[in-house]
């Protein structure tokens, strides 16, 4: 069955495809530091055909090369291809959807996505796609962000949110970014996928983001984000004002000498395919 976009895929597609040169300055600086942790976990070895699902600019397909694995690289947004494309010319990278990938069942030994699955408006479908597209005894590894209990940096901005900005504004709906973040709801969904439910590593990483002024983060959601910039540009003056000063204040308390240091925290995710 083909994946039909809806309203939420066209404003994360539109919205990637907006900052995608933003992409390598803003976030890579804290994203890339879990991608040892990912292939790690996932057990990449020399020689394994690896689909780096929901690329991005190339970071994962990258690292798995320098270990001598096969990468190639999918990602919906265009512009994202041509970025990887231009920054890594050695590695082949794609367009296609996460949802329905443009690849032949049991062709890869390793599945991975690095914060991938909170812009994708079926992710449990990519879980599956995964599981088709790796061969038995194959691993499906990705990264999302712990809930703002477990991650200081993100609660820094969720707590703002939640105290000052007008929740009711029209977004386009789309799943919960922590529909994996709870170990044993992710591994019965990972089993409905197919997935070897006892063979799921689930592993909180944290790392520390450092940034020079206290207002990074604000401008990092607003400029190179996407569904918290969406609600970002549906606030009046008054309340993005209002959840500006409140993430300055909480990056503030991560002061040290030459910047701000934000702890951030996710977790790493691993399912193996039957043999």
């Amino acid at each position: 069955m083909k994946t039909i976009p809806n309203e939420f895929t066209r404003f994360a597609h539109d919205g990637w495809q907006r900052v995608a040169d933003k992409y390598d300055s803003v976030w890579s600086r804290v994203t890339r530091q879990f991608i040892p942790y990912l292939i790690d976990a996932a057990g990449v070895l020399a020689g394994m055909p690896v689909l780096d699902v929901a690329c991005g600019p190339g970071y994962v397909s990258a690292a798995v090369k320098k270990l001598g694995a096969n990468p190639t690289g999918i990602d919906f947004s265009k512009k994202m291809v041509e970025i990887a494309t231009k920054m890594f010319p050695g590695i082949t990278f794609r367009e296609g959807d996460a949802q329905e990938l443009p690849v032949r069942d049991a062709s890869y030994d390793r599945v991975l996505m690095n914060f991938g699955l909170l812009h994708l408006s079926q992710p449990e479908r990519a879980c599956a796609e995964a599981f088709r597209v790796l061969r038995s005894g194959g691993k499906f590894g990705f990264t999302i962000w712990a809930e703002p209990h477990e991650n200081p940096g993100g609660k820094i901005v969720n707590d703002a949110i939640e105290a000052h900005a007008d929740l009711n504004v029209e977004m386009p709906e789309g799943p919960s970014k922590f529909l994996y973040a709870d170990k044993e709801k992710c591994r019965k969904i990972l089993e409905r996928d197919g997935f070897d439910g006892k063979s799921v590593v689930f592993e909180t990483d944290l790392v520390e983001w450092n940034v020079p002024t206290p207002y990074y983060l604000f401008e990092a959601e607003r400029d190179a984000g996407v569904r918290t910039a969406g609600l970002l540009a549906r606030q009046s003056s008054d309340r993005l004002d209002a959840i500006r000063r409140a993430i300055e204040d909480g990056v503030g308390r991560y002061a040290k000498r030459d910047g701000f240091a934000i702890p951030m925290a996710a977790h790493v995710i691993v399912a193996s395919k039957c043999m």
